[in-house]
Order: structure tokens, then sequence, then C-alpha cells
């Protein structure tokens, strides 16, 4: 049904050659596999982007495996709440060993990071320098009203709230929705949302959106609503452009514990 994945399981994980070869094979060309740095680079003890060459190289042999399938998409480096602007070097040195012909992302949480002014700006203008994207992360949905189960509360206890940006700084902004179980709940979001999106695809941008719900039996269901959207949009400004349509989901039954999927959701979530 899409055109693109965003994978955690690198982020716990090296996955092996044959999971990478056997992921590029599952899919036809053009799909775009979106995974995570491992939390070994970017998190673990006092690591934080060094000491961290052997996990690297290997790492980047496997983004290889799916490049030369041309299932690769931007692979994003998450920075954790405490990689503050005092680490300025470190991203730096760090970014400037990545691949130039690779694509890449990357996410931070910091607050020194959204100051409008001298860190951000240092930051925005290293990846614009690189042809980097600045990942894009709006919470504000799921926040926007109490929670309405246990799945949700969970989720707003270990969400972060990064205030919210648009800003681009390559050809593919990457954005990451955290929404609700509910998509009355989110529906204008995903309506701003489109429409900055359309925007980008028509000014020739190849933006890489991904949407996430608390329950994850809902989130074929608000990925659907956005890429309908989005197509809407695109036809309100440019009739010439054909984006086909989705199928229709059926909206999961929230009785069915998020444990025990349903044969439809276990045919959505197969990779």
């Amino acid at each position: 049904m899409f055109g693109t994945v965003e994978g955690n399981s690198t982020f716990y994980g090296m996955p092996s050659e044959e999971s990478f070869q056997r992921w590029a094979n599952s899919v036809e060309k053009n799909f775009a596999f979106c995974y995570k740095f491992p939390q070994h680079i970017t998190h673990e003890c006092e690591l934080d982007l060094q000491l961290c060459q052997r996990s690297l190289d290997t790492f980047l042999e496997r983004l290889r495996i799916l490049n030369n399938c041309s299932v690769l998409g931007p692979t994003f480096l998450q920075l954790g709440p405490r990689f503050c602007a005092q680490r300025r070097p470190r991203l730096q040195r760090f970014l400037d060993q990545l691949p130039s012909d690779l694509p890449w992302a990357v996410e931070v949480r910091h607050l020194d990071w959204f100051d409008e002014g001298e860190h951000e700006a240092w930051f925005d203008q290293l990846l614009r320098d690189r042809g980097i994207d600045r990942v894009l992360f709006d919470s504000s949905p799921l926040y926007s009203l109490p929670p309405t189960d246990a799945i949700e509360k969970e989720s707003q206890n270990r969400k972060p709230r990064s205030p919210l940006r648009t800003t681009v700084t390559a050809k593919s902004p990457f954005v990451r929705l955290i929404g609700r179980n509910r998509f009355e709940e989110v529906e204008h979001y995903w309506d701003e949302w489109s429409e900055r999106i359309a925007d980008w695809i028509l000014s020739g941008l190849k933006p890489f959106i991904f949407t996430h719900a608390p329950d994850d039996a809902f989130a074929p269901m608000l990925a659907r609503e956005m890429h309908e959207r989005i197509r809407l949009a695109l036809q309100k400004s440019e009739p010439s452009i054909d984006l086909p349509s989705l199928p229709t989901l059926v909206e999961p039954n929230r009785n069915i514990p998020s444990s025990k999927p349903t044969d439809r959701q276990l045919r959505l979530f197969d990779l």
C-alpha cells in the first residue's frame, strides 16, 4: 500500500546481512526503507557519536545492500535529549564522515537546537551545507487532548514534546507526525500538514512522511488519511498531477488488543 517504511529494528540491534538482503528482495525498486541509526552509535553510555567506528562501518555496509537494490531512503540519526549544543564539534565530525552519495536526516531533541538563535542557525546550516535533511517531529496532535486509553497515556508519558519546526534543509523533508488513535481528533493537524507537504512536492521536493499512532493498529489508517489529503491538495493546485488513491481500510476494532492483531493488520505489518 505504501512506498516507504520507517524502521526501528536497527536502533535496538544490528540486523544481519541476510536480513538486509531479505528486506531488499521483498519489495519493488523505488520502495524506500528509512532506518534509524543504532543506539550504540547515538545513545549508549558516553559514546554519543564517538568510539563507534566499527559499528558505523558495519551499518554503512548493511545500508549499501539496500542502496544497491534502489530501495534505500534517508537513514536518520536520532540524537537523544542530552545531546546539547556543546557537542557541536562532535556532530560535525560525525556527519563529515558519512558518505555523501547516501541520503541522511538528523533528528535533535535537546532544546539548544530550538533556540531560534545561534545554535539552531548553526545546526540548520550544517545540514544545508551537506545536503542533509532535518527531521521535523510533531507530537502536538498526541498532546492536544487528554489520553482516552492506557496506550495513549503511555505514549504521552514517553514521547518528547519538541518545539515544532518546518525547516527544509535539503531535498527530502523528513516528517514524523505523532497522532492519536481516533483520527477525528487529529484531522485538522493532518489538513495543515497536507497543504504544506503538497507545496513541497509542487516545488520539486521529495518529502518522506511517517504518521504514528499510540496503538499500532491505527497507524495504517492515519497514513492513508494523510495520503488522501495530500492527493486532494495536489489536485486542487495542479489538476494534472495524478497521485493514485490508496485502498480503503476498515477501521480497527478498538476492542481488539494491539498484541493480537487481526489478519488484516498482520498483512499490513508483515515487513
